[in-house]
């Protein structure tokens, strides 16, 4: 089946730029769990989630339909990739304790997805979803930020930004709801390292295709002025918004 690409034309720059997730979030999926054999990370991307899930749990299976992706990927001794989509997953029924997806649930079909999730989580196993929106660095920063985010990239968003926009509160998600604390990503970065992260934005390079301009370059003057010295480290900060549910 085809799929919405928006990220195999840089998957090195993605797998490079995008923040990390905090070690919390892993330790507190791992302890929903009732057991820590397999774990599926559906739309796994450059396999960030994937390998910090490795940490916790025997086996991970990760999968996306983009091979640039999964090309991208870390190797991992307990990490098996595959390129398939999340809406047809080739484990066998009941094998998976866990499915995550790491940004990535506003892509899928998800009919077709969460019968997959009945099919391949075992009685009781849970599946967990999260997303993470606009950074905070400080006020100054942020203005630039909004006006790269809002401005010059507003109509290069593709429209399932507005479930992240939304914390996925526009998605369905029928399973039986586990209340998850509040997390937040946070990443100790040089102004250069914040640069790559807005250039590996989908809108930044639809904007590129687009028109031949770096958006993120057309700002830069305006964030170092915001920012300061460019070697200087600051703290980027995002919160996040977690679905997990158990079948």
């Amino acid at each position: 089946m085809s799929f919405k690409d928006h990220f195999s034309g840089h998957a090195a720059v993605y797998a490079q730029a995008r923040p990390t997730y905090p070690a919390a979030l892993f330790d507190w999926l791992a302890a929903q769990c009732t057991g820590q054999g397999l774990v599926w990370d559906a739309g796994c991307g450059n396999g960030q989630a994937s390998v910090a899930l490795a940490g916790h749990f025997d086996a991970v299976f990760a999968t996306d339909p983009s091979a640039t992706q999964v090309d991208a990927a870390p190797a991992h001794p307990k990490i098996r990739y595959a390129v398939e989509p999340a809406e047809a997953c080739s484990l066998d029924a009941a094998s998976a304790d866990l499915i995550t997806v790491a940004q990535a649930l506003h892509w899928f079909d998800h009919a077709r997805f969460y019968a997959e999730v009945r099919r391949v989580l075992r009685p009781g196993g849970v599946i967990a979803a999260w997303t993470y929106e606009r950074s905070s660095v400080s006020p100054a920063v942020d203005a630039v930020f909004a006006r790269l985010y809002l401005g010059e990239l507003g109509d290069y968003w593709p429209p399932e930004r507005r479930h992240v926009e939304a914390g996925y509160a526009t998605l369905p998600f029928p399973f039986d709801v586990i209340p998850a604390p509040s997390f937040e990503l946070r990443c100790d970065w040089t102004l250069p390292q914040y640069l790559a992260y807005l250039r590996s934005w989908s809108a930044s390079q639809r904007y590129l295709k687009a028109t031949g301009r770096d958006a993120v370059g057309d700002i830069a003057e305006a964030m170092e002025q915001a920012w300061g010295d460019p070697d200087a480290v600051r703290t980027v900060a995002w919160p996040m918004t977690m679905k997990a549910g158990r079948v």
